[in-house]
């Protein structure tokens, strides 16, 4: 008879008579656990097409939470192996029984091993989960790494030992304490309670959709996307605000408003047959994959600069994959800012190599464009002039590696400031802030901007 390993209770109330082998050496001399189920699978199907066949143990269901059953039976299918499989029970319910819950509806259940590899949890936060496998210290500390990344560091969680064993333990602890359990061990889970309602996006894209359905709010139920337009350009500008002014409340709050804008036009989408939320992820998702080789291949880059170069390399690819016959400038929405639309078109020339090679050019170009601007002689040609000492201005901005259109918001909100403390000053003085002279408003000026 043959185990995957000896470390269960019941191995030691096995007949004597019953010669045991178990493939526990695997897992201190292979490099990953992968590697030991293959290794296991193979040997396994080869000792099953002998004559006399082979019985192999897993503790527990060998279909729960148990990686070489289901691989061992899709091989013996495929050559023609004689199988039979005999249930036993798995460690979900004595975990049940020891928790006292019932998994439904909604129960996610998670392997450890594989949690402890991701950077954020990969199930919704509002939905209970039990994460079998923590066998660890090590692990423990792993997959708390990942969890407090979601959910706070108090967040009251239970380590079940030994589920349905004499040496059963259930510890009710706070999240950031589960790697100092003195009991964890080879038969230890965590059973992570949900956080409050409403914080997945599997849960807010129900909200969006009542909205929406017949029984949800007649405003809502009226926008098409069109309508919606203003309101997404608004939220955005909004969110800008409050990333600009480094509110972090505001921030929390406008991209929620945000998420809602793209939340209920992909409902309105998913109504009219096109996309839904899910296809919107996807495709982001995909897109992040292919545009980073060097962080989900094996492709190499040198700095900033080499993934700004092989993503435009990748861009341009894709268009010809898909017959698009736009150019490198294609894609940049006609409604930004001026700012940041040539700011987005320069980067893009540059990143091909359409660029000045040394920053004196771009001074040049600037001191050029002033003189073109002194020298214009009608209305049409300083607006023309204008414009590309502000094109250039923005190309001086790039290169210093700032923001041209934060960088000019910037100095919009300093100006705001610093006026509005003019006319308090005007105000106090019992004064309106047209009489005063400009070098009174100068001297109040320069106050202000030296209490900053």
């Amino acid at each position: 008879m043959w185990l995957r390993t000896r470390q269960h209770p019941v191995v030691t109330s096995l007949p004597a008579s019953v010669h045991v082998e178990s493939f526990d050496s695997l897992y201190e001399s292979s490099e990953s656990f992968e590697h030991v189920y293959s290794r296991i699978t193979e040997r396994i199907l080869e000792l099953g097409k002998n004559a006399e066949g082979v019985i192999y143990g897993v503790p527990g269901h060998p279909f729960v939470a148990e990686a070489t059953g289901p691989e061992i039976a899709r091989l013996a299918a495929r050559d023609g192996v004689p199988l039979r499989v005999v249930e036993g029970m798995s460690f979900l319910e004595p975990t049940f029984s020891a928790l006292g819950i019932d998994p439904y509806p909604r129960l996610t259940l998670c392997d450890a091993l594989t949690l402890g590899g991701l950077h954020v949890p990969a199930f919704p936060p509002d939905v209970p989960a039990l994460i079998a496998q923590v066998y660890s210290k090590l692990v423990a500390a792993e997959i708390k790494a990942v969890i407090g990344e979601i959910y706070p560091d108090s967040h009251p969680v239970r380590l079940v030992h030994a589920a349905g064993t004499a040496d059963q333990l259930v510890e009710e602890l706070p999240l950031h304490a589960i790697d100092r359990s003195e009991h964890v061990g080879a038969l230890t889970c965590l059973y992570l309670p949900p956080r409050d309602p409403g914080t997945s996006m599997e849960s807010f894209q129900d909200i969006v959709a009542h909205l929406r359905a017949p029984d949800g709010c007649p405003w809502d139920r009226e926008q098409t996307h069109a309508s919606l337009r203003k309101h997404m350009l608004e939220e955005a500008y909004e969110a800008i605000a409050a990333m600009d002014s480094n509110d972090f409340n505001a921030m929390r709050e406008e991209f929620g408003d945000l998420l809602l804008q793209i939340m209920l036009n992909s409902q309105i989408a998913t109504e009219e047959g096109e996309f839904g939320i899910n296809d919107v992820i996807k495709g982001i998702h995909d897109k992040i994959v292919r545009r980073h080789p060097h962080v989900f291949g094996d492709f190499k880059v040198d700095g900033v600069d080499g993934v700004l170069a092989n993503w435009e390399k990748i861009k341009e690819d894709e268009r010809a994959d898909s017959q698009d016959v736009g150019g490198l400038l294609e894609g940049v929405p006609l409604s930004l800012p001026a700012l940041s639309q040539a700011q987005e078109y320069q980067d893009r020339a540059a990143r091909v190599g359409f660029d000045w090679q040394e920053i004196q050019g771009v001074l040049d170009k600037i001191g050029e464009e002033v003189e073109e601007v002194r020298n214009s002689g009608n209305a049409a040609e300083l607006a023309d002039e204008l414009g590309d000492l502000f094109f250039a201005l923005v190309n001086l901005t790039r290169w210093k590696g700032a923001d041209a259109e934060s960088a000019l918001r910037g100095t919009n909100a300093r100006f705001k400031r610093r006026f509005e403390a003019i006319e308090r000053a005007a105000r106090e003085q019992g004064h309106r802030v047209s009489d005063l002279s400009l070098d009174e408003m100068e001297a109040l000026w320069q106050k202000a901007k030296r209490s900053e």
